[in-house]
């Protein structure tokens, strides 16, 4: 097979080709000219930014044969024995599949011995983070006191996992995220070398696509490069990597803005029709609708990672207003969020849709976008004035009008269904509860939350907000912040109550009450267990024979009872 992939052919042969990590490369170029170079580096960063490449021309530089200069010039017997791998004095090792002590234990032995071809070893172990503890331990000695013709280049995704002790042996340079701008311009002399016809808005697509890694762009641009017919075009990346275009992003956020649910859903379900996931819909409006925010506020920055400027995001981000995109992202956040739990991606974002149709929001004019709904609703009220004032200039007796809108009001169904606070259960609960049922309660609470939010996630939803409060033998009280979601937890009675039994180990009914309730009712036991204290202590003091002797002999008015 004699094609090569293009981030295997144009990966980069000298520091100049590294793009966007200047402030990397010089760093390097200029300690080698002065051959000040350490004798162990980290290299960190997002997977695709340059990484190996620069350990590489680091190793091909420092071992050419016209060192000290600050690039490999690429044809003497050295740099060419790096670049087909044949010279073993510089190793190119992977710790996600060498990982073990045993490995370390072979390199560690083996940098006592000069280098046989060049002037430097040069190990690069990519992956790094992925060594086991005792392998890093086997590390860390020759990593602190290496002999001094070996050099180590550490190359790792996550620093984090990296043990602060063989950091702190190395200098370290933090790979970034390459810019668009400079992927864009990587690809133009790419695909002008190999003779490739694409499109500008095609070149942007594929950037914004790889997310800052320019391994990742060239992969992607390969794909676009087979997928196409003669000319690589916008659609053609778009197809290749199930992103959205800008169009149709902008033609979404507008019928949106404007409550035009029937165009909404049509797009939603167009984009889904073509094979497309909800999931990347959801990430490319975010970041779409947060780019506009960055334009709005600073339009000079180039900080846009999702959107292209052109007349038709301008006249967009003229037309939304601050408030509505970040409930609008506020909304989709949570969508995505959800969509990690379901089966169905679909269903919530066609919801996640209507919420932001029908949830009032503000538009540039500062005006409420109110659903249809509250329009007729506010339509009917004006009527009904309308006719009122009408009755009222016509001498209509009062008595009658209030009899008119007594009647009305007993034929109007009820707008809400109030919940019906259970007093006696509650009261016979208290009676019998004990501080170790609730503190048995009260300590598997969380895992019987986080069983309910795996098994039901409406249910969970319901009893995030409430608080174990009481509970006895065979109840628990439940306080909730919400009236609503005391209503709302008996439809899911006996998914709760049987979930809970399984987990504190006996049967149990759930009682919910609303948190303002519950107070309530809780001073009032309180108050009546203090006042029967009282009562009792009394009748204790009564029924003293004593008492009741120095009663009789000096009467109620002289006698005076003093507790010890």
């Amino acid at each position: 097979m004699s094609y090569q992939a293009l981030y295997r052919v144009w990966r980069p042969r000298n520091f100049v080709d590294v793009v966007g990590q200047s402030h990397i490369t010089r760093t390097l170029q200029n300690a080698i000219v002065q051959e000040k170079f350490s004798h162990a580096y980290l290299f960190s960063g997002p997977r695709g930014t340059g990484k190996t490449s620069a350990a590489k021309i680091f190793a091909q530089t420092i071992n050419c044969r016209q060192a000290p200069i600050a690039e490999p010039c690429n044809t003497c017997d050295a740099c060419q024995g790096i670049l087909d791998g044949s010279i073993s004095d510089v190793m190119e090792i992977d710790a996600a599949s060498n990982n073990g002590v045993e490995q370390i234990r072979d390199i560690r032995d083996k940098v006592k011995y000069a280098p046989s071809s060049v002037a430097y070893k040069v190990y690069i172990i990519d992956e790094v983070h992925m060594l086991s503890i005792g392998a890093f331990n086997a590390l860390l000695k020759t990593l602190e006191e290496p002999p001094k013709h070996v050099v180590f280049i550490l190359a790792t995704t996550e620093p984090h996992k990296i043990p602060l002790t063989i950091i702190s042996r190395c200098q370290r340079f933090d790979f970034k995220r390459i810019t668009q701008r400079d992927i864009v311009g990587r690809m133009e002399t790419i695909t002008e070398e190999e003779s490739i016809s694409i499109t500008k808005e095609a070149l942007h697509t594929v950037a914004l696509a790889a997310e800052g890694g320019m391994r990742d762009a060239l992969s992607i641009l390969d794909q676009a490069i087979s997928y196409s017919d003669e000319q690589v075009e916008s659609e053609d990346v778009l197809a290749v990597t199930g992103s959205v275009s800008q169009k149709k992003l902008m033609e979404m956020i507008l019928a949106l803005f404007e409550n035009d649910a029937q165009q909404a859903l049509q797009i939603v379900d167009e984009f889904i029709q073509s094979g497309k996931d909800p999931g990347r819909f959801v990430y490319d409006a975010i970041y779409f609708l947060r780019d506009i925010l960055m334009y709005q506020s600073a339009p000079q920055l180039d900080i846009l990672d999702r959107a292209m400027v052109d007349e038709g995001f301008q006249q967009l981000c003229n037309t939304l207003q601050v408030e509505w995109i970040q409930k609008v992202i506020s909304i989709l956040n949570n969508c995505q969020q959800e969509m990690k739990w379901t089966n169905s991606p679909k269903v919530f974002l066609e919801i996640t849709v209507l919420k932001i149709i029908e949830e009032p929001l503000q538009h540039a004019e500062g005006n409420a976008v109110e659903p249809e709904s509250v329009k007729q609703l506010l339509q009917k009220v004006e009527q009904l004035e309308q006719e009122l004032k009408a009755l009222k200039q016509n001498n209509v007796a009062y008595e009658s009008q209030q009899t008119q809108q007594q009647a009305q009001k007993r034929r109007q169904p009820a707008t809400k269904k109030q919940f019906k606070v259970p007093y006696e259960r509650i009261r016979y609960v208290l009676e019998h509860a004990s501080k170790s049922d609730l503190k048995n309660i009260q300590s598997q609470w969380a895992n019987f939350m986080q069983l309910l939010k795996k098994q039901n996630a409406p249910a969970h939803a319901t009893v995030q907000d409430s608080k174990p409060s009481a509970a006895s033998e065979e109840a628990l009280i439940l306080a909730f912040k919400y009236e609503i979601h005391c209503s709302l937890a008996l439809e899911h009675q006996q998914t709760i109550e049987l979930l809970l039994s399984e987990v504190i180990g006996k049967k149990v009914t759930i009682i919910p009450i609303p948190e303002k309730n519950w107070l309530e009712i809780r001073q009032e036991y309180v108050q009546r267990q203090r006042q029967q204290q009282n009562a009792d202590s009394n009748e204790e003091e009564e029924t003293d024979p004593v008492v009741e002797e120095a009663r009789k002999l000096v009467g109620d008015e002289l006698l005076e009872i003093h507790e010890e």
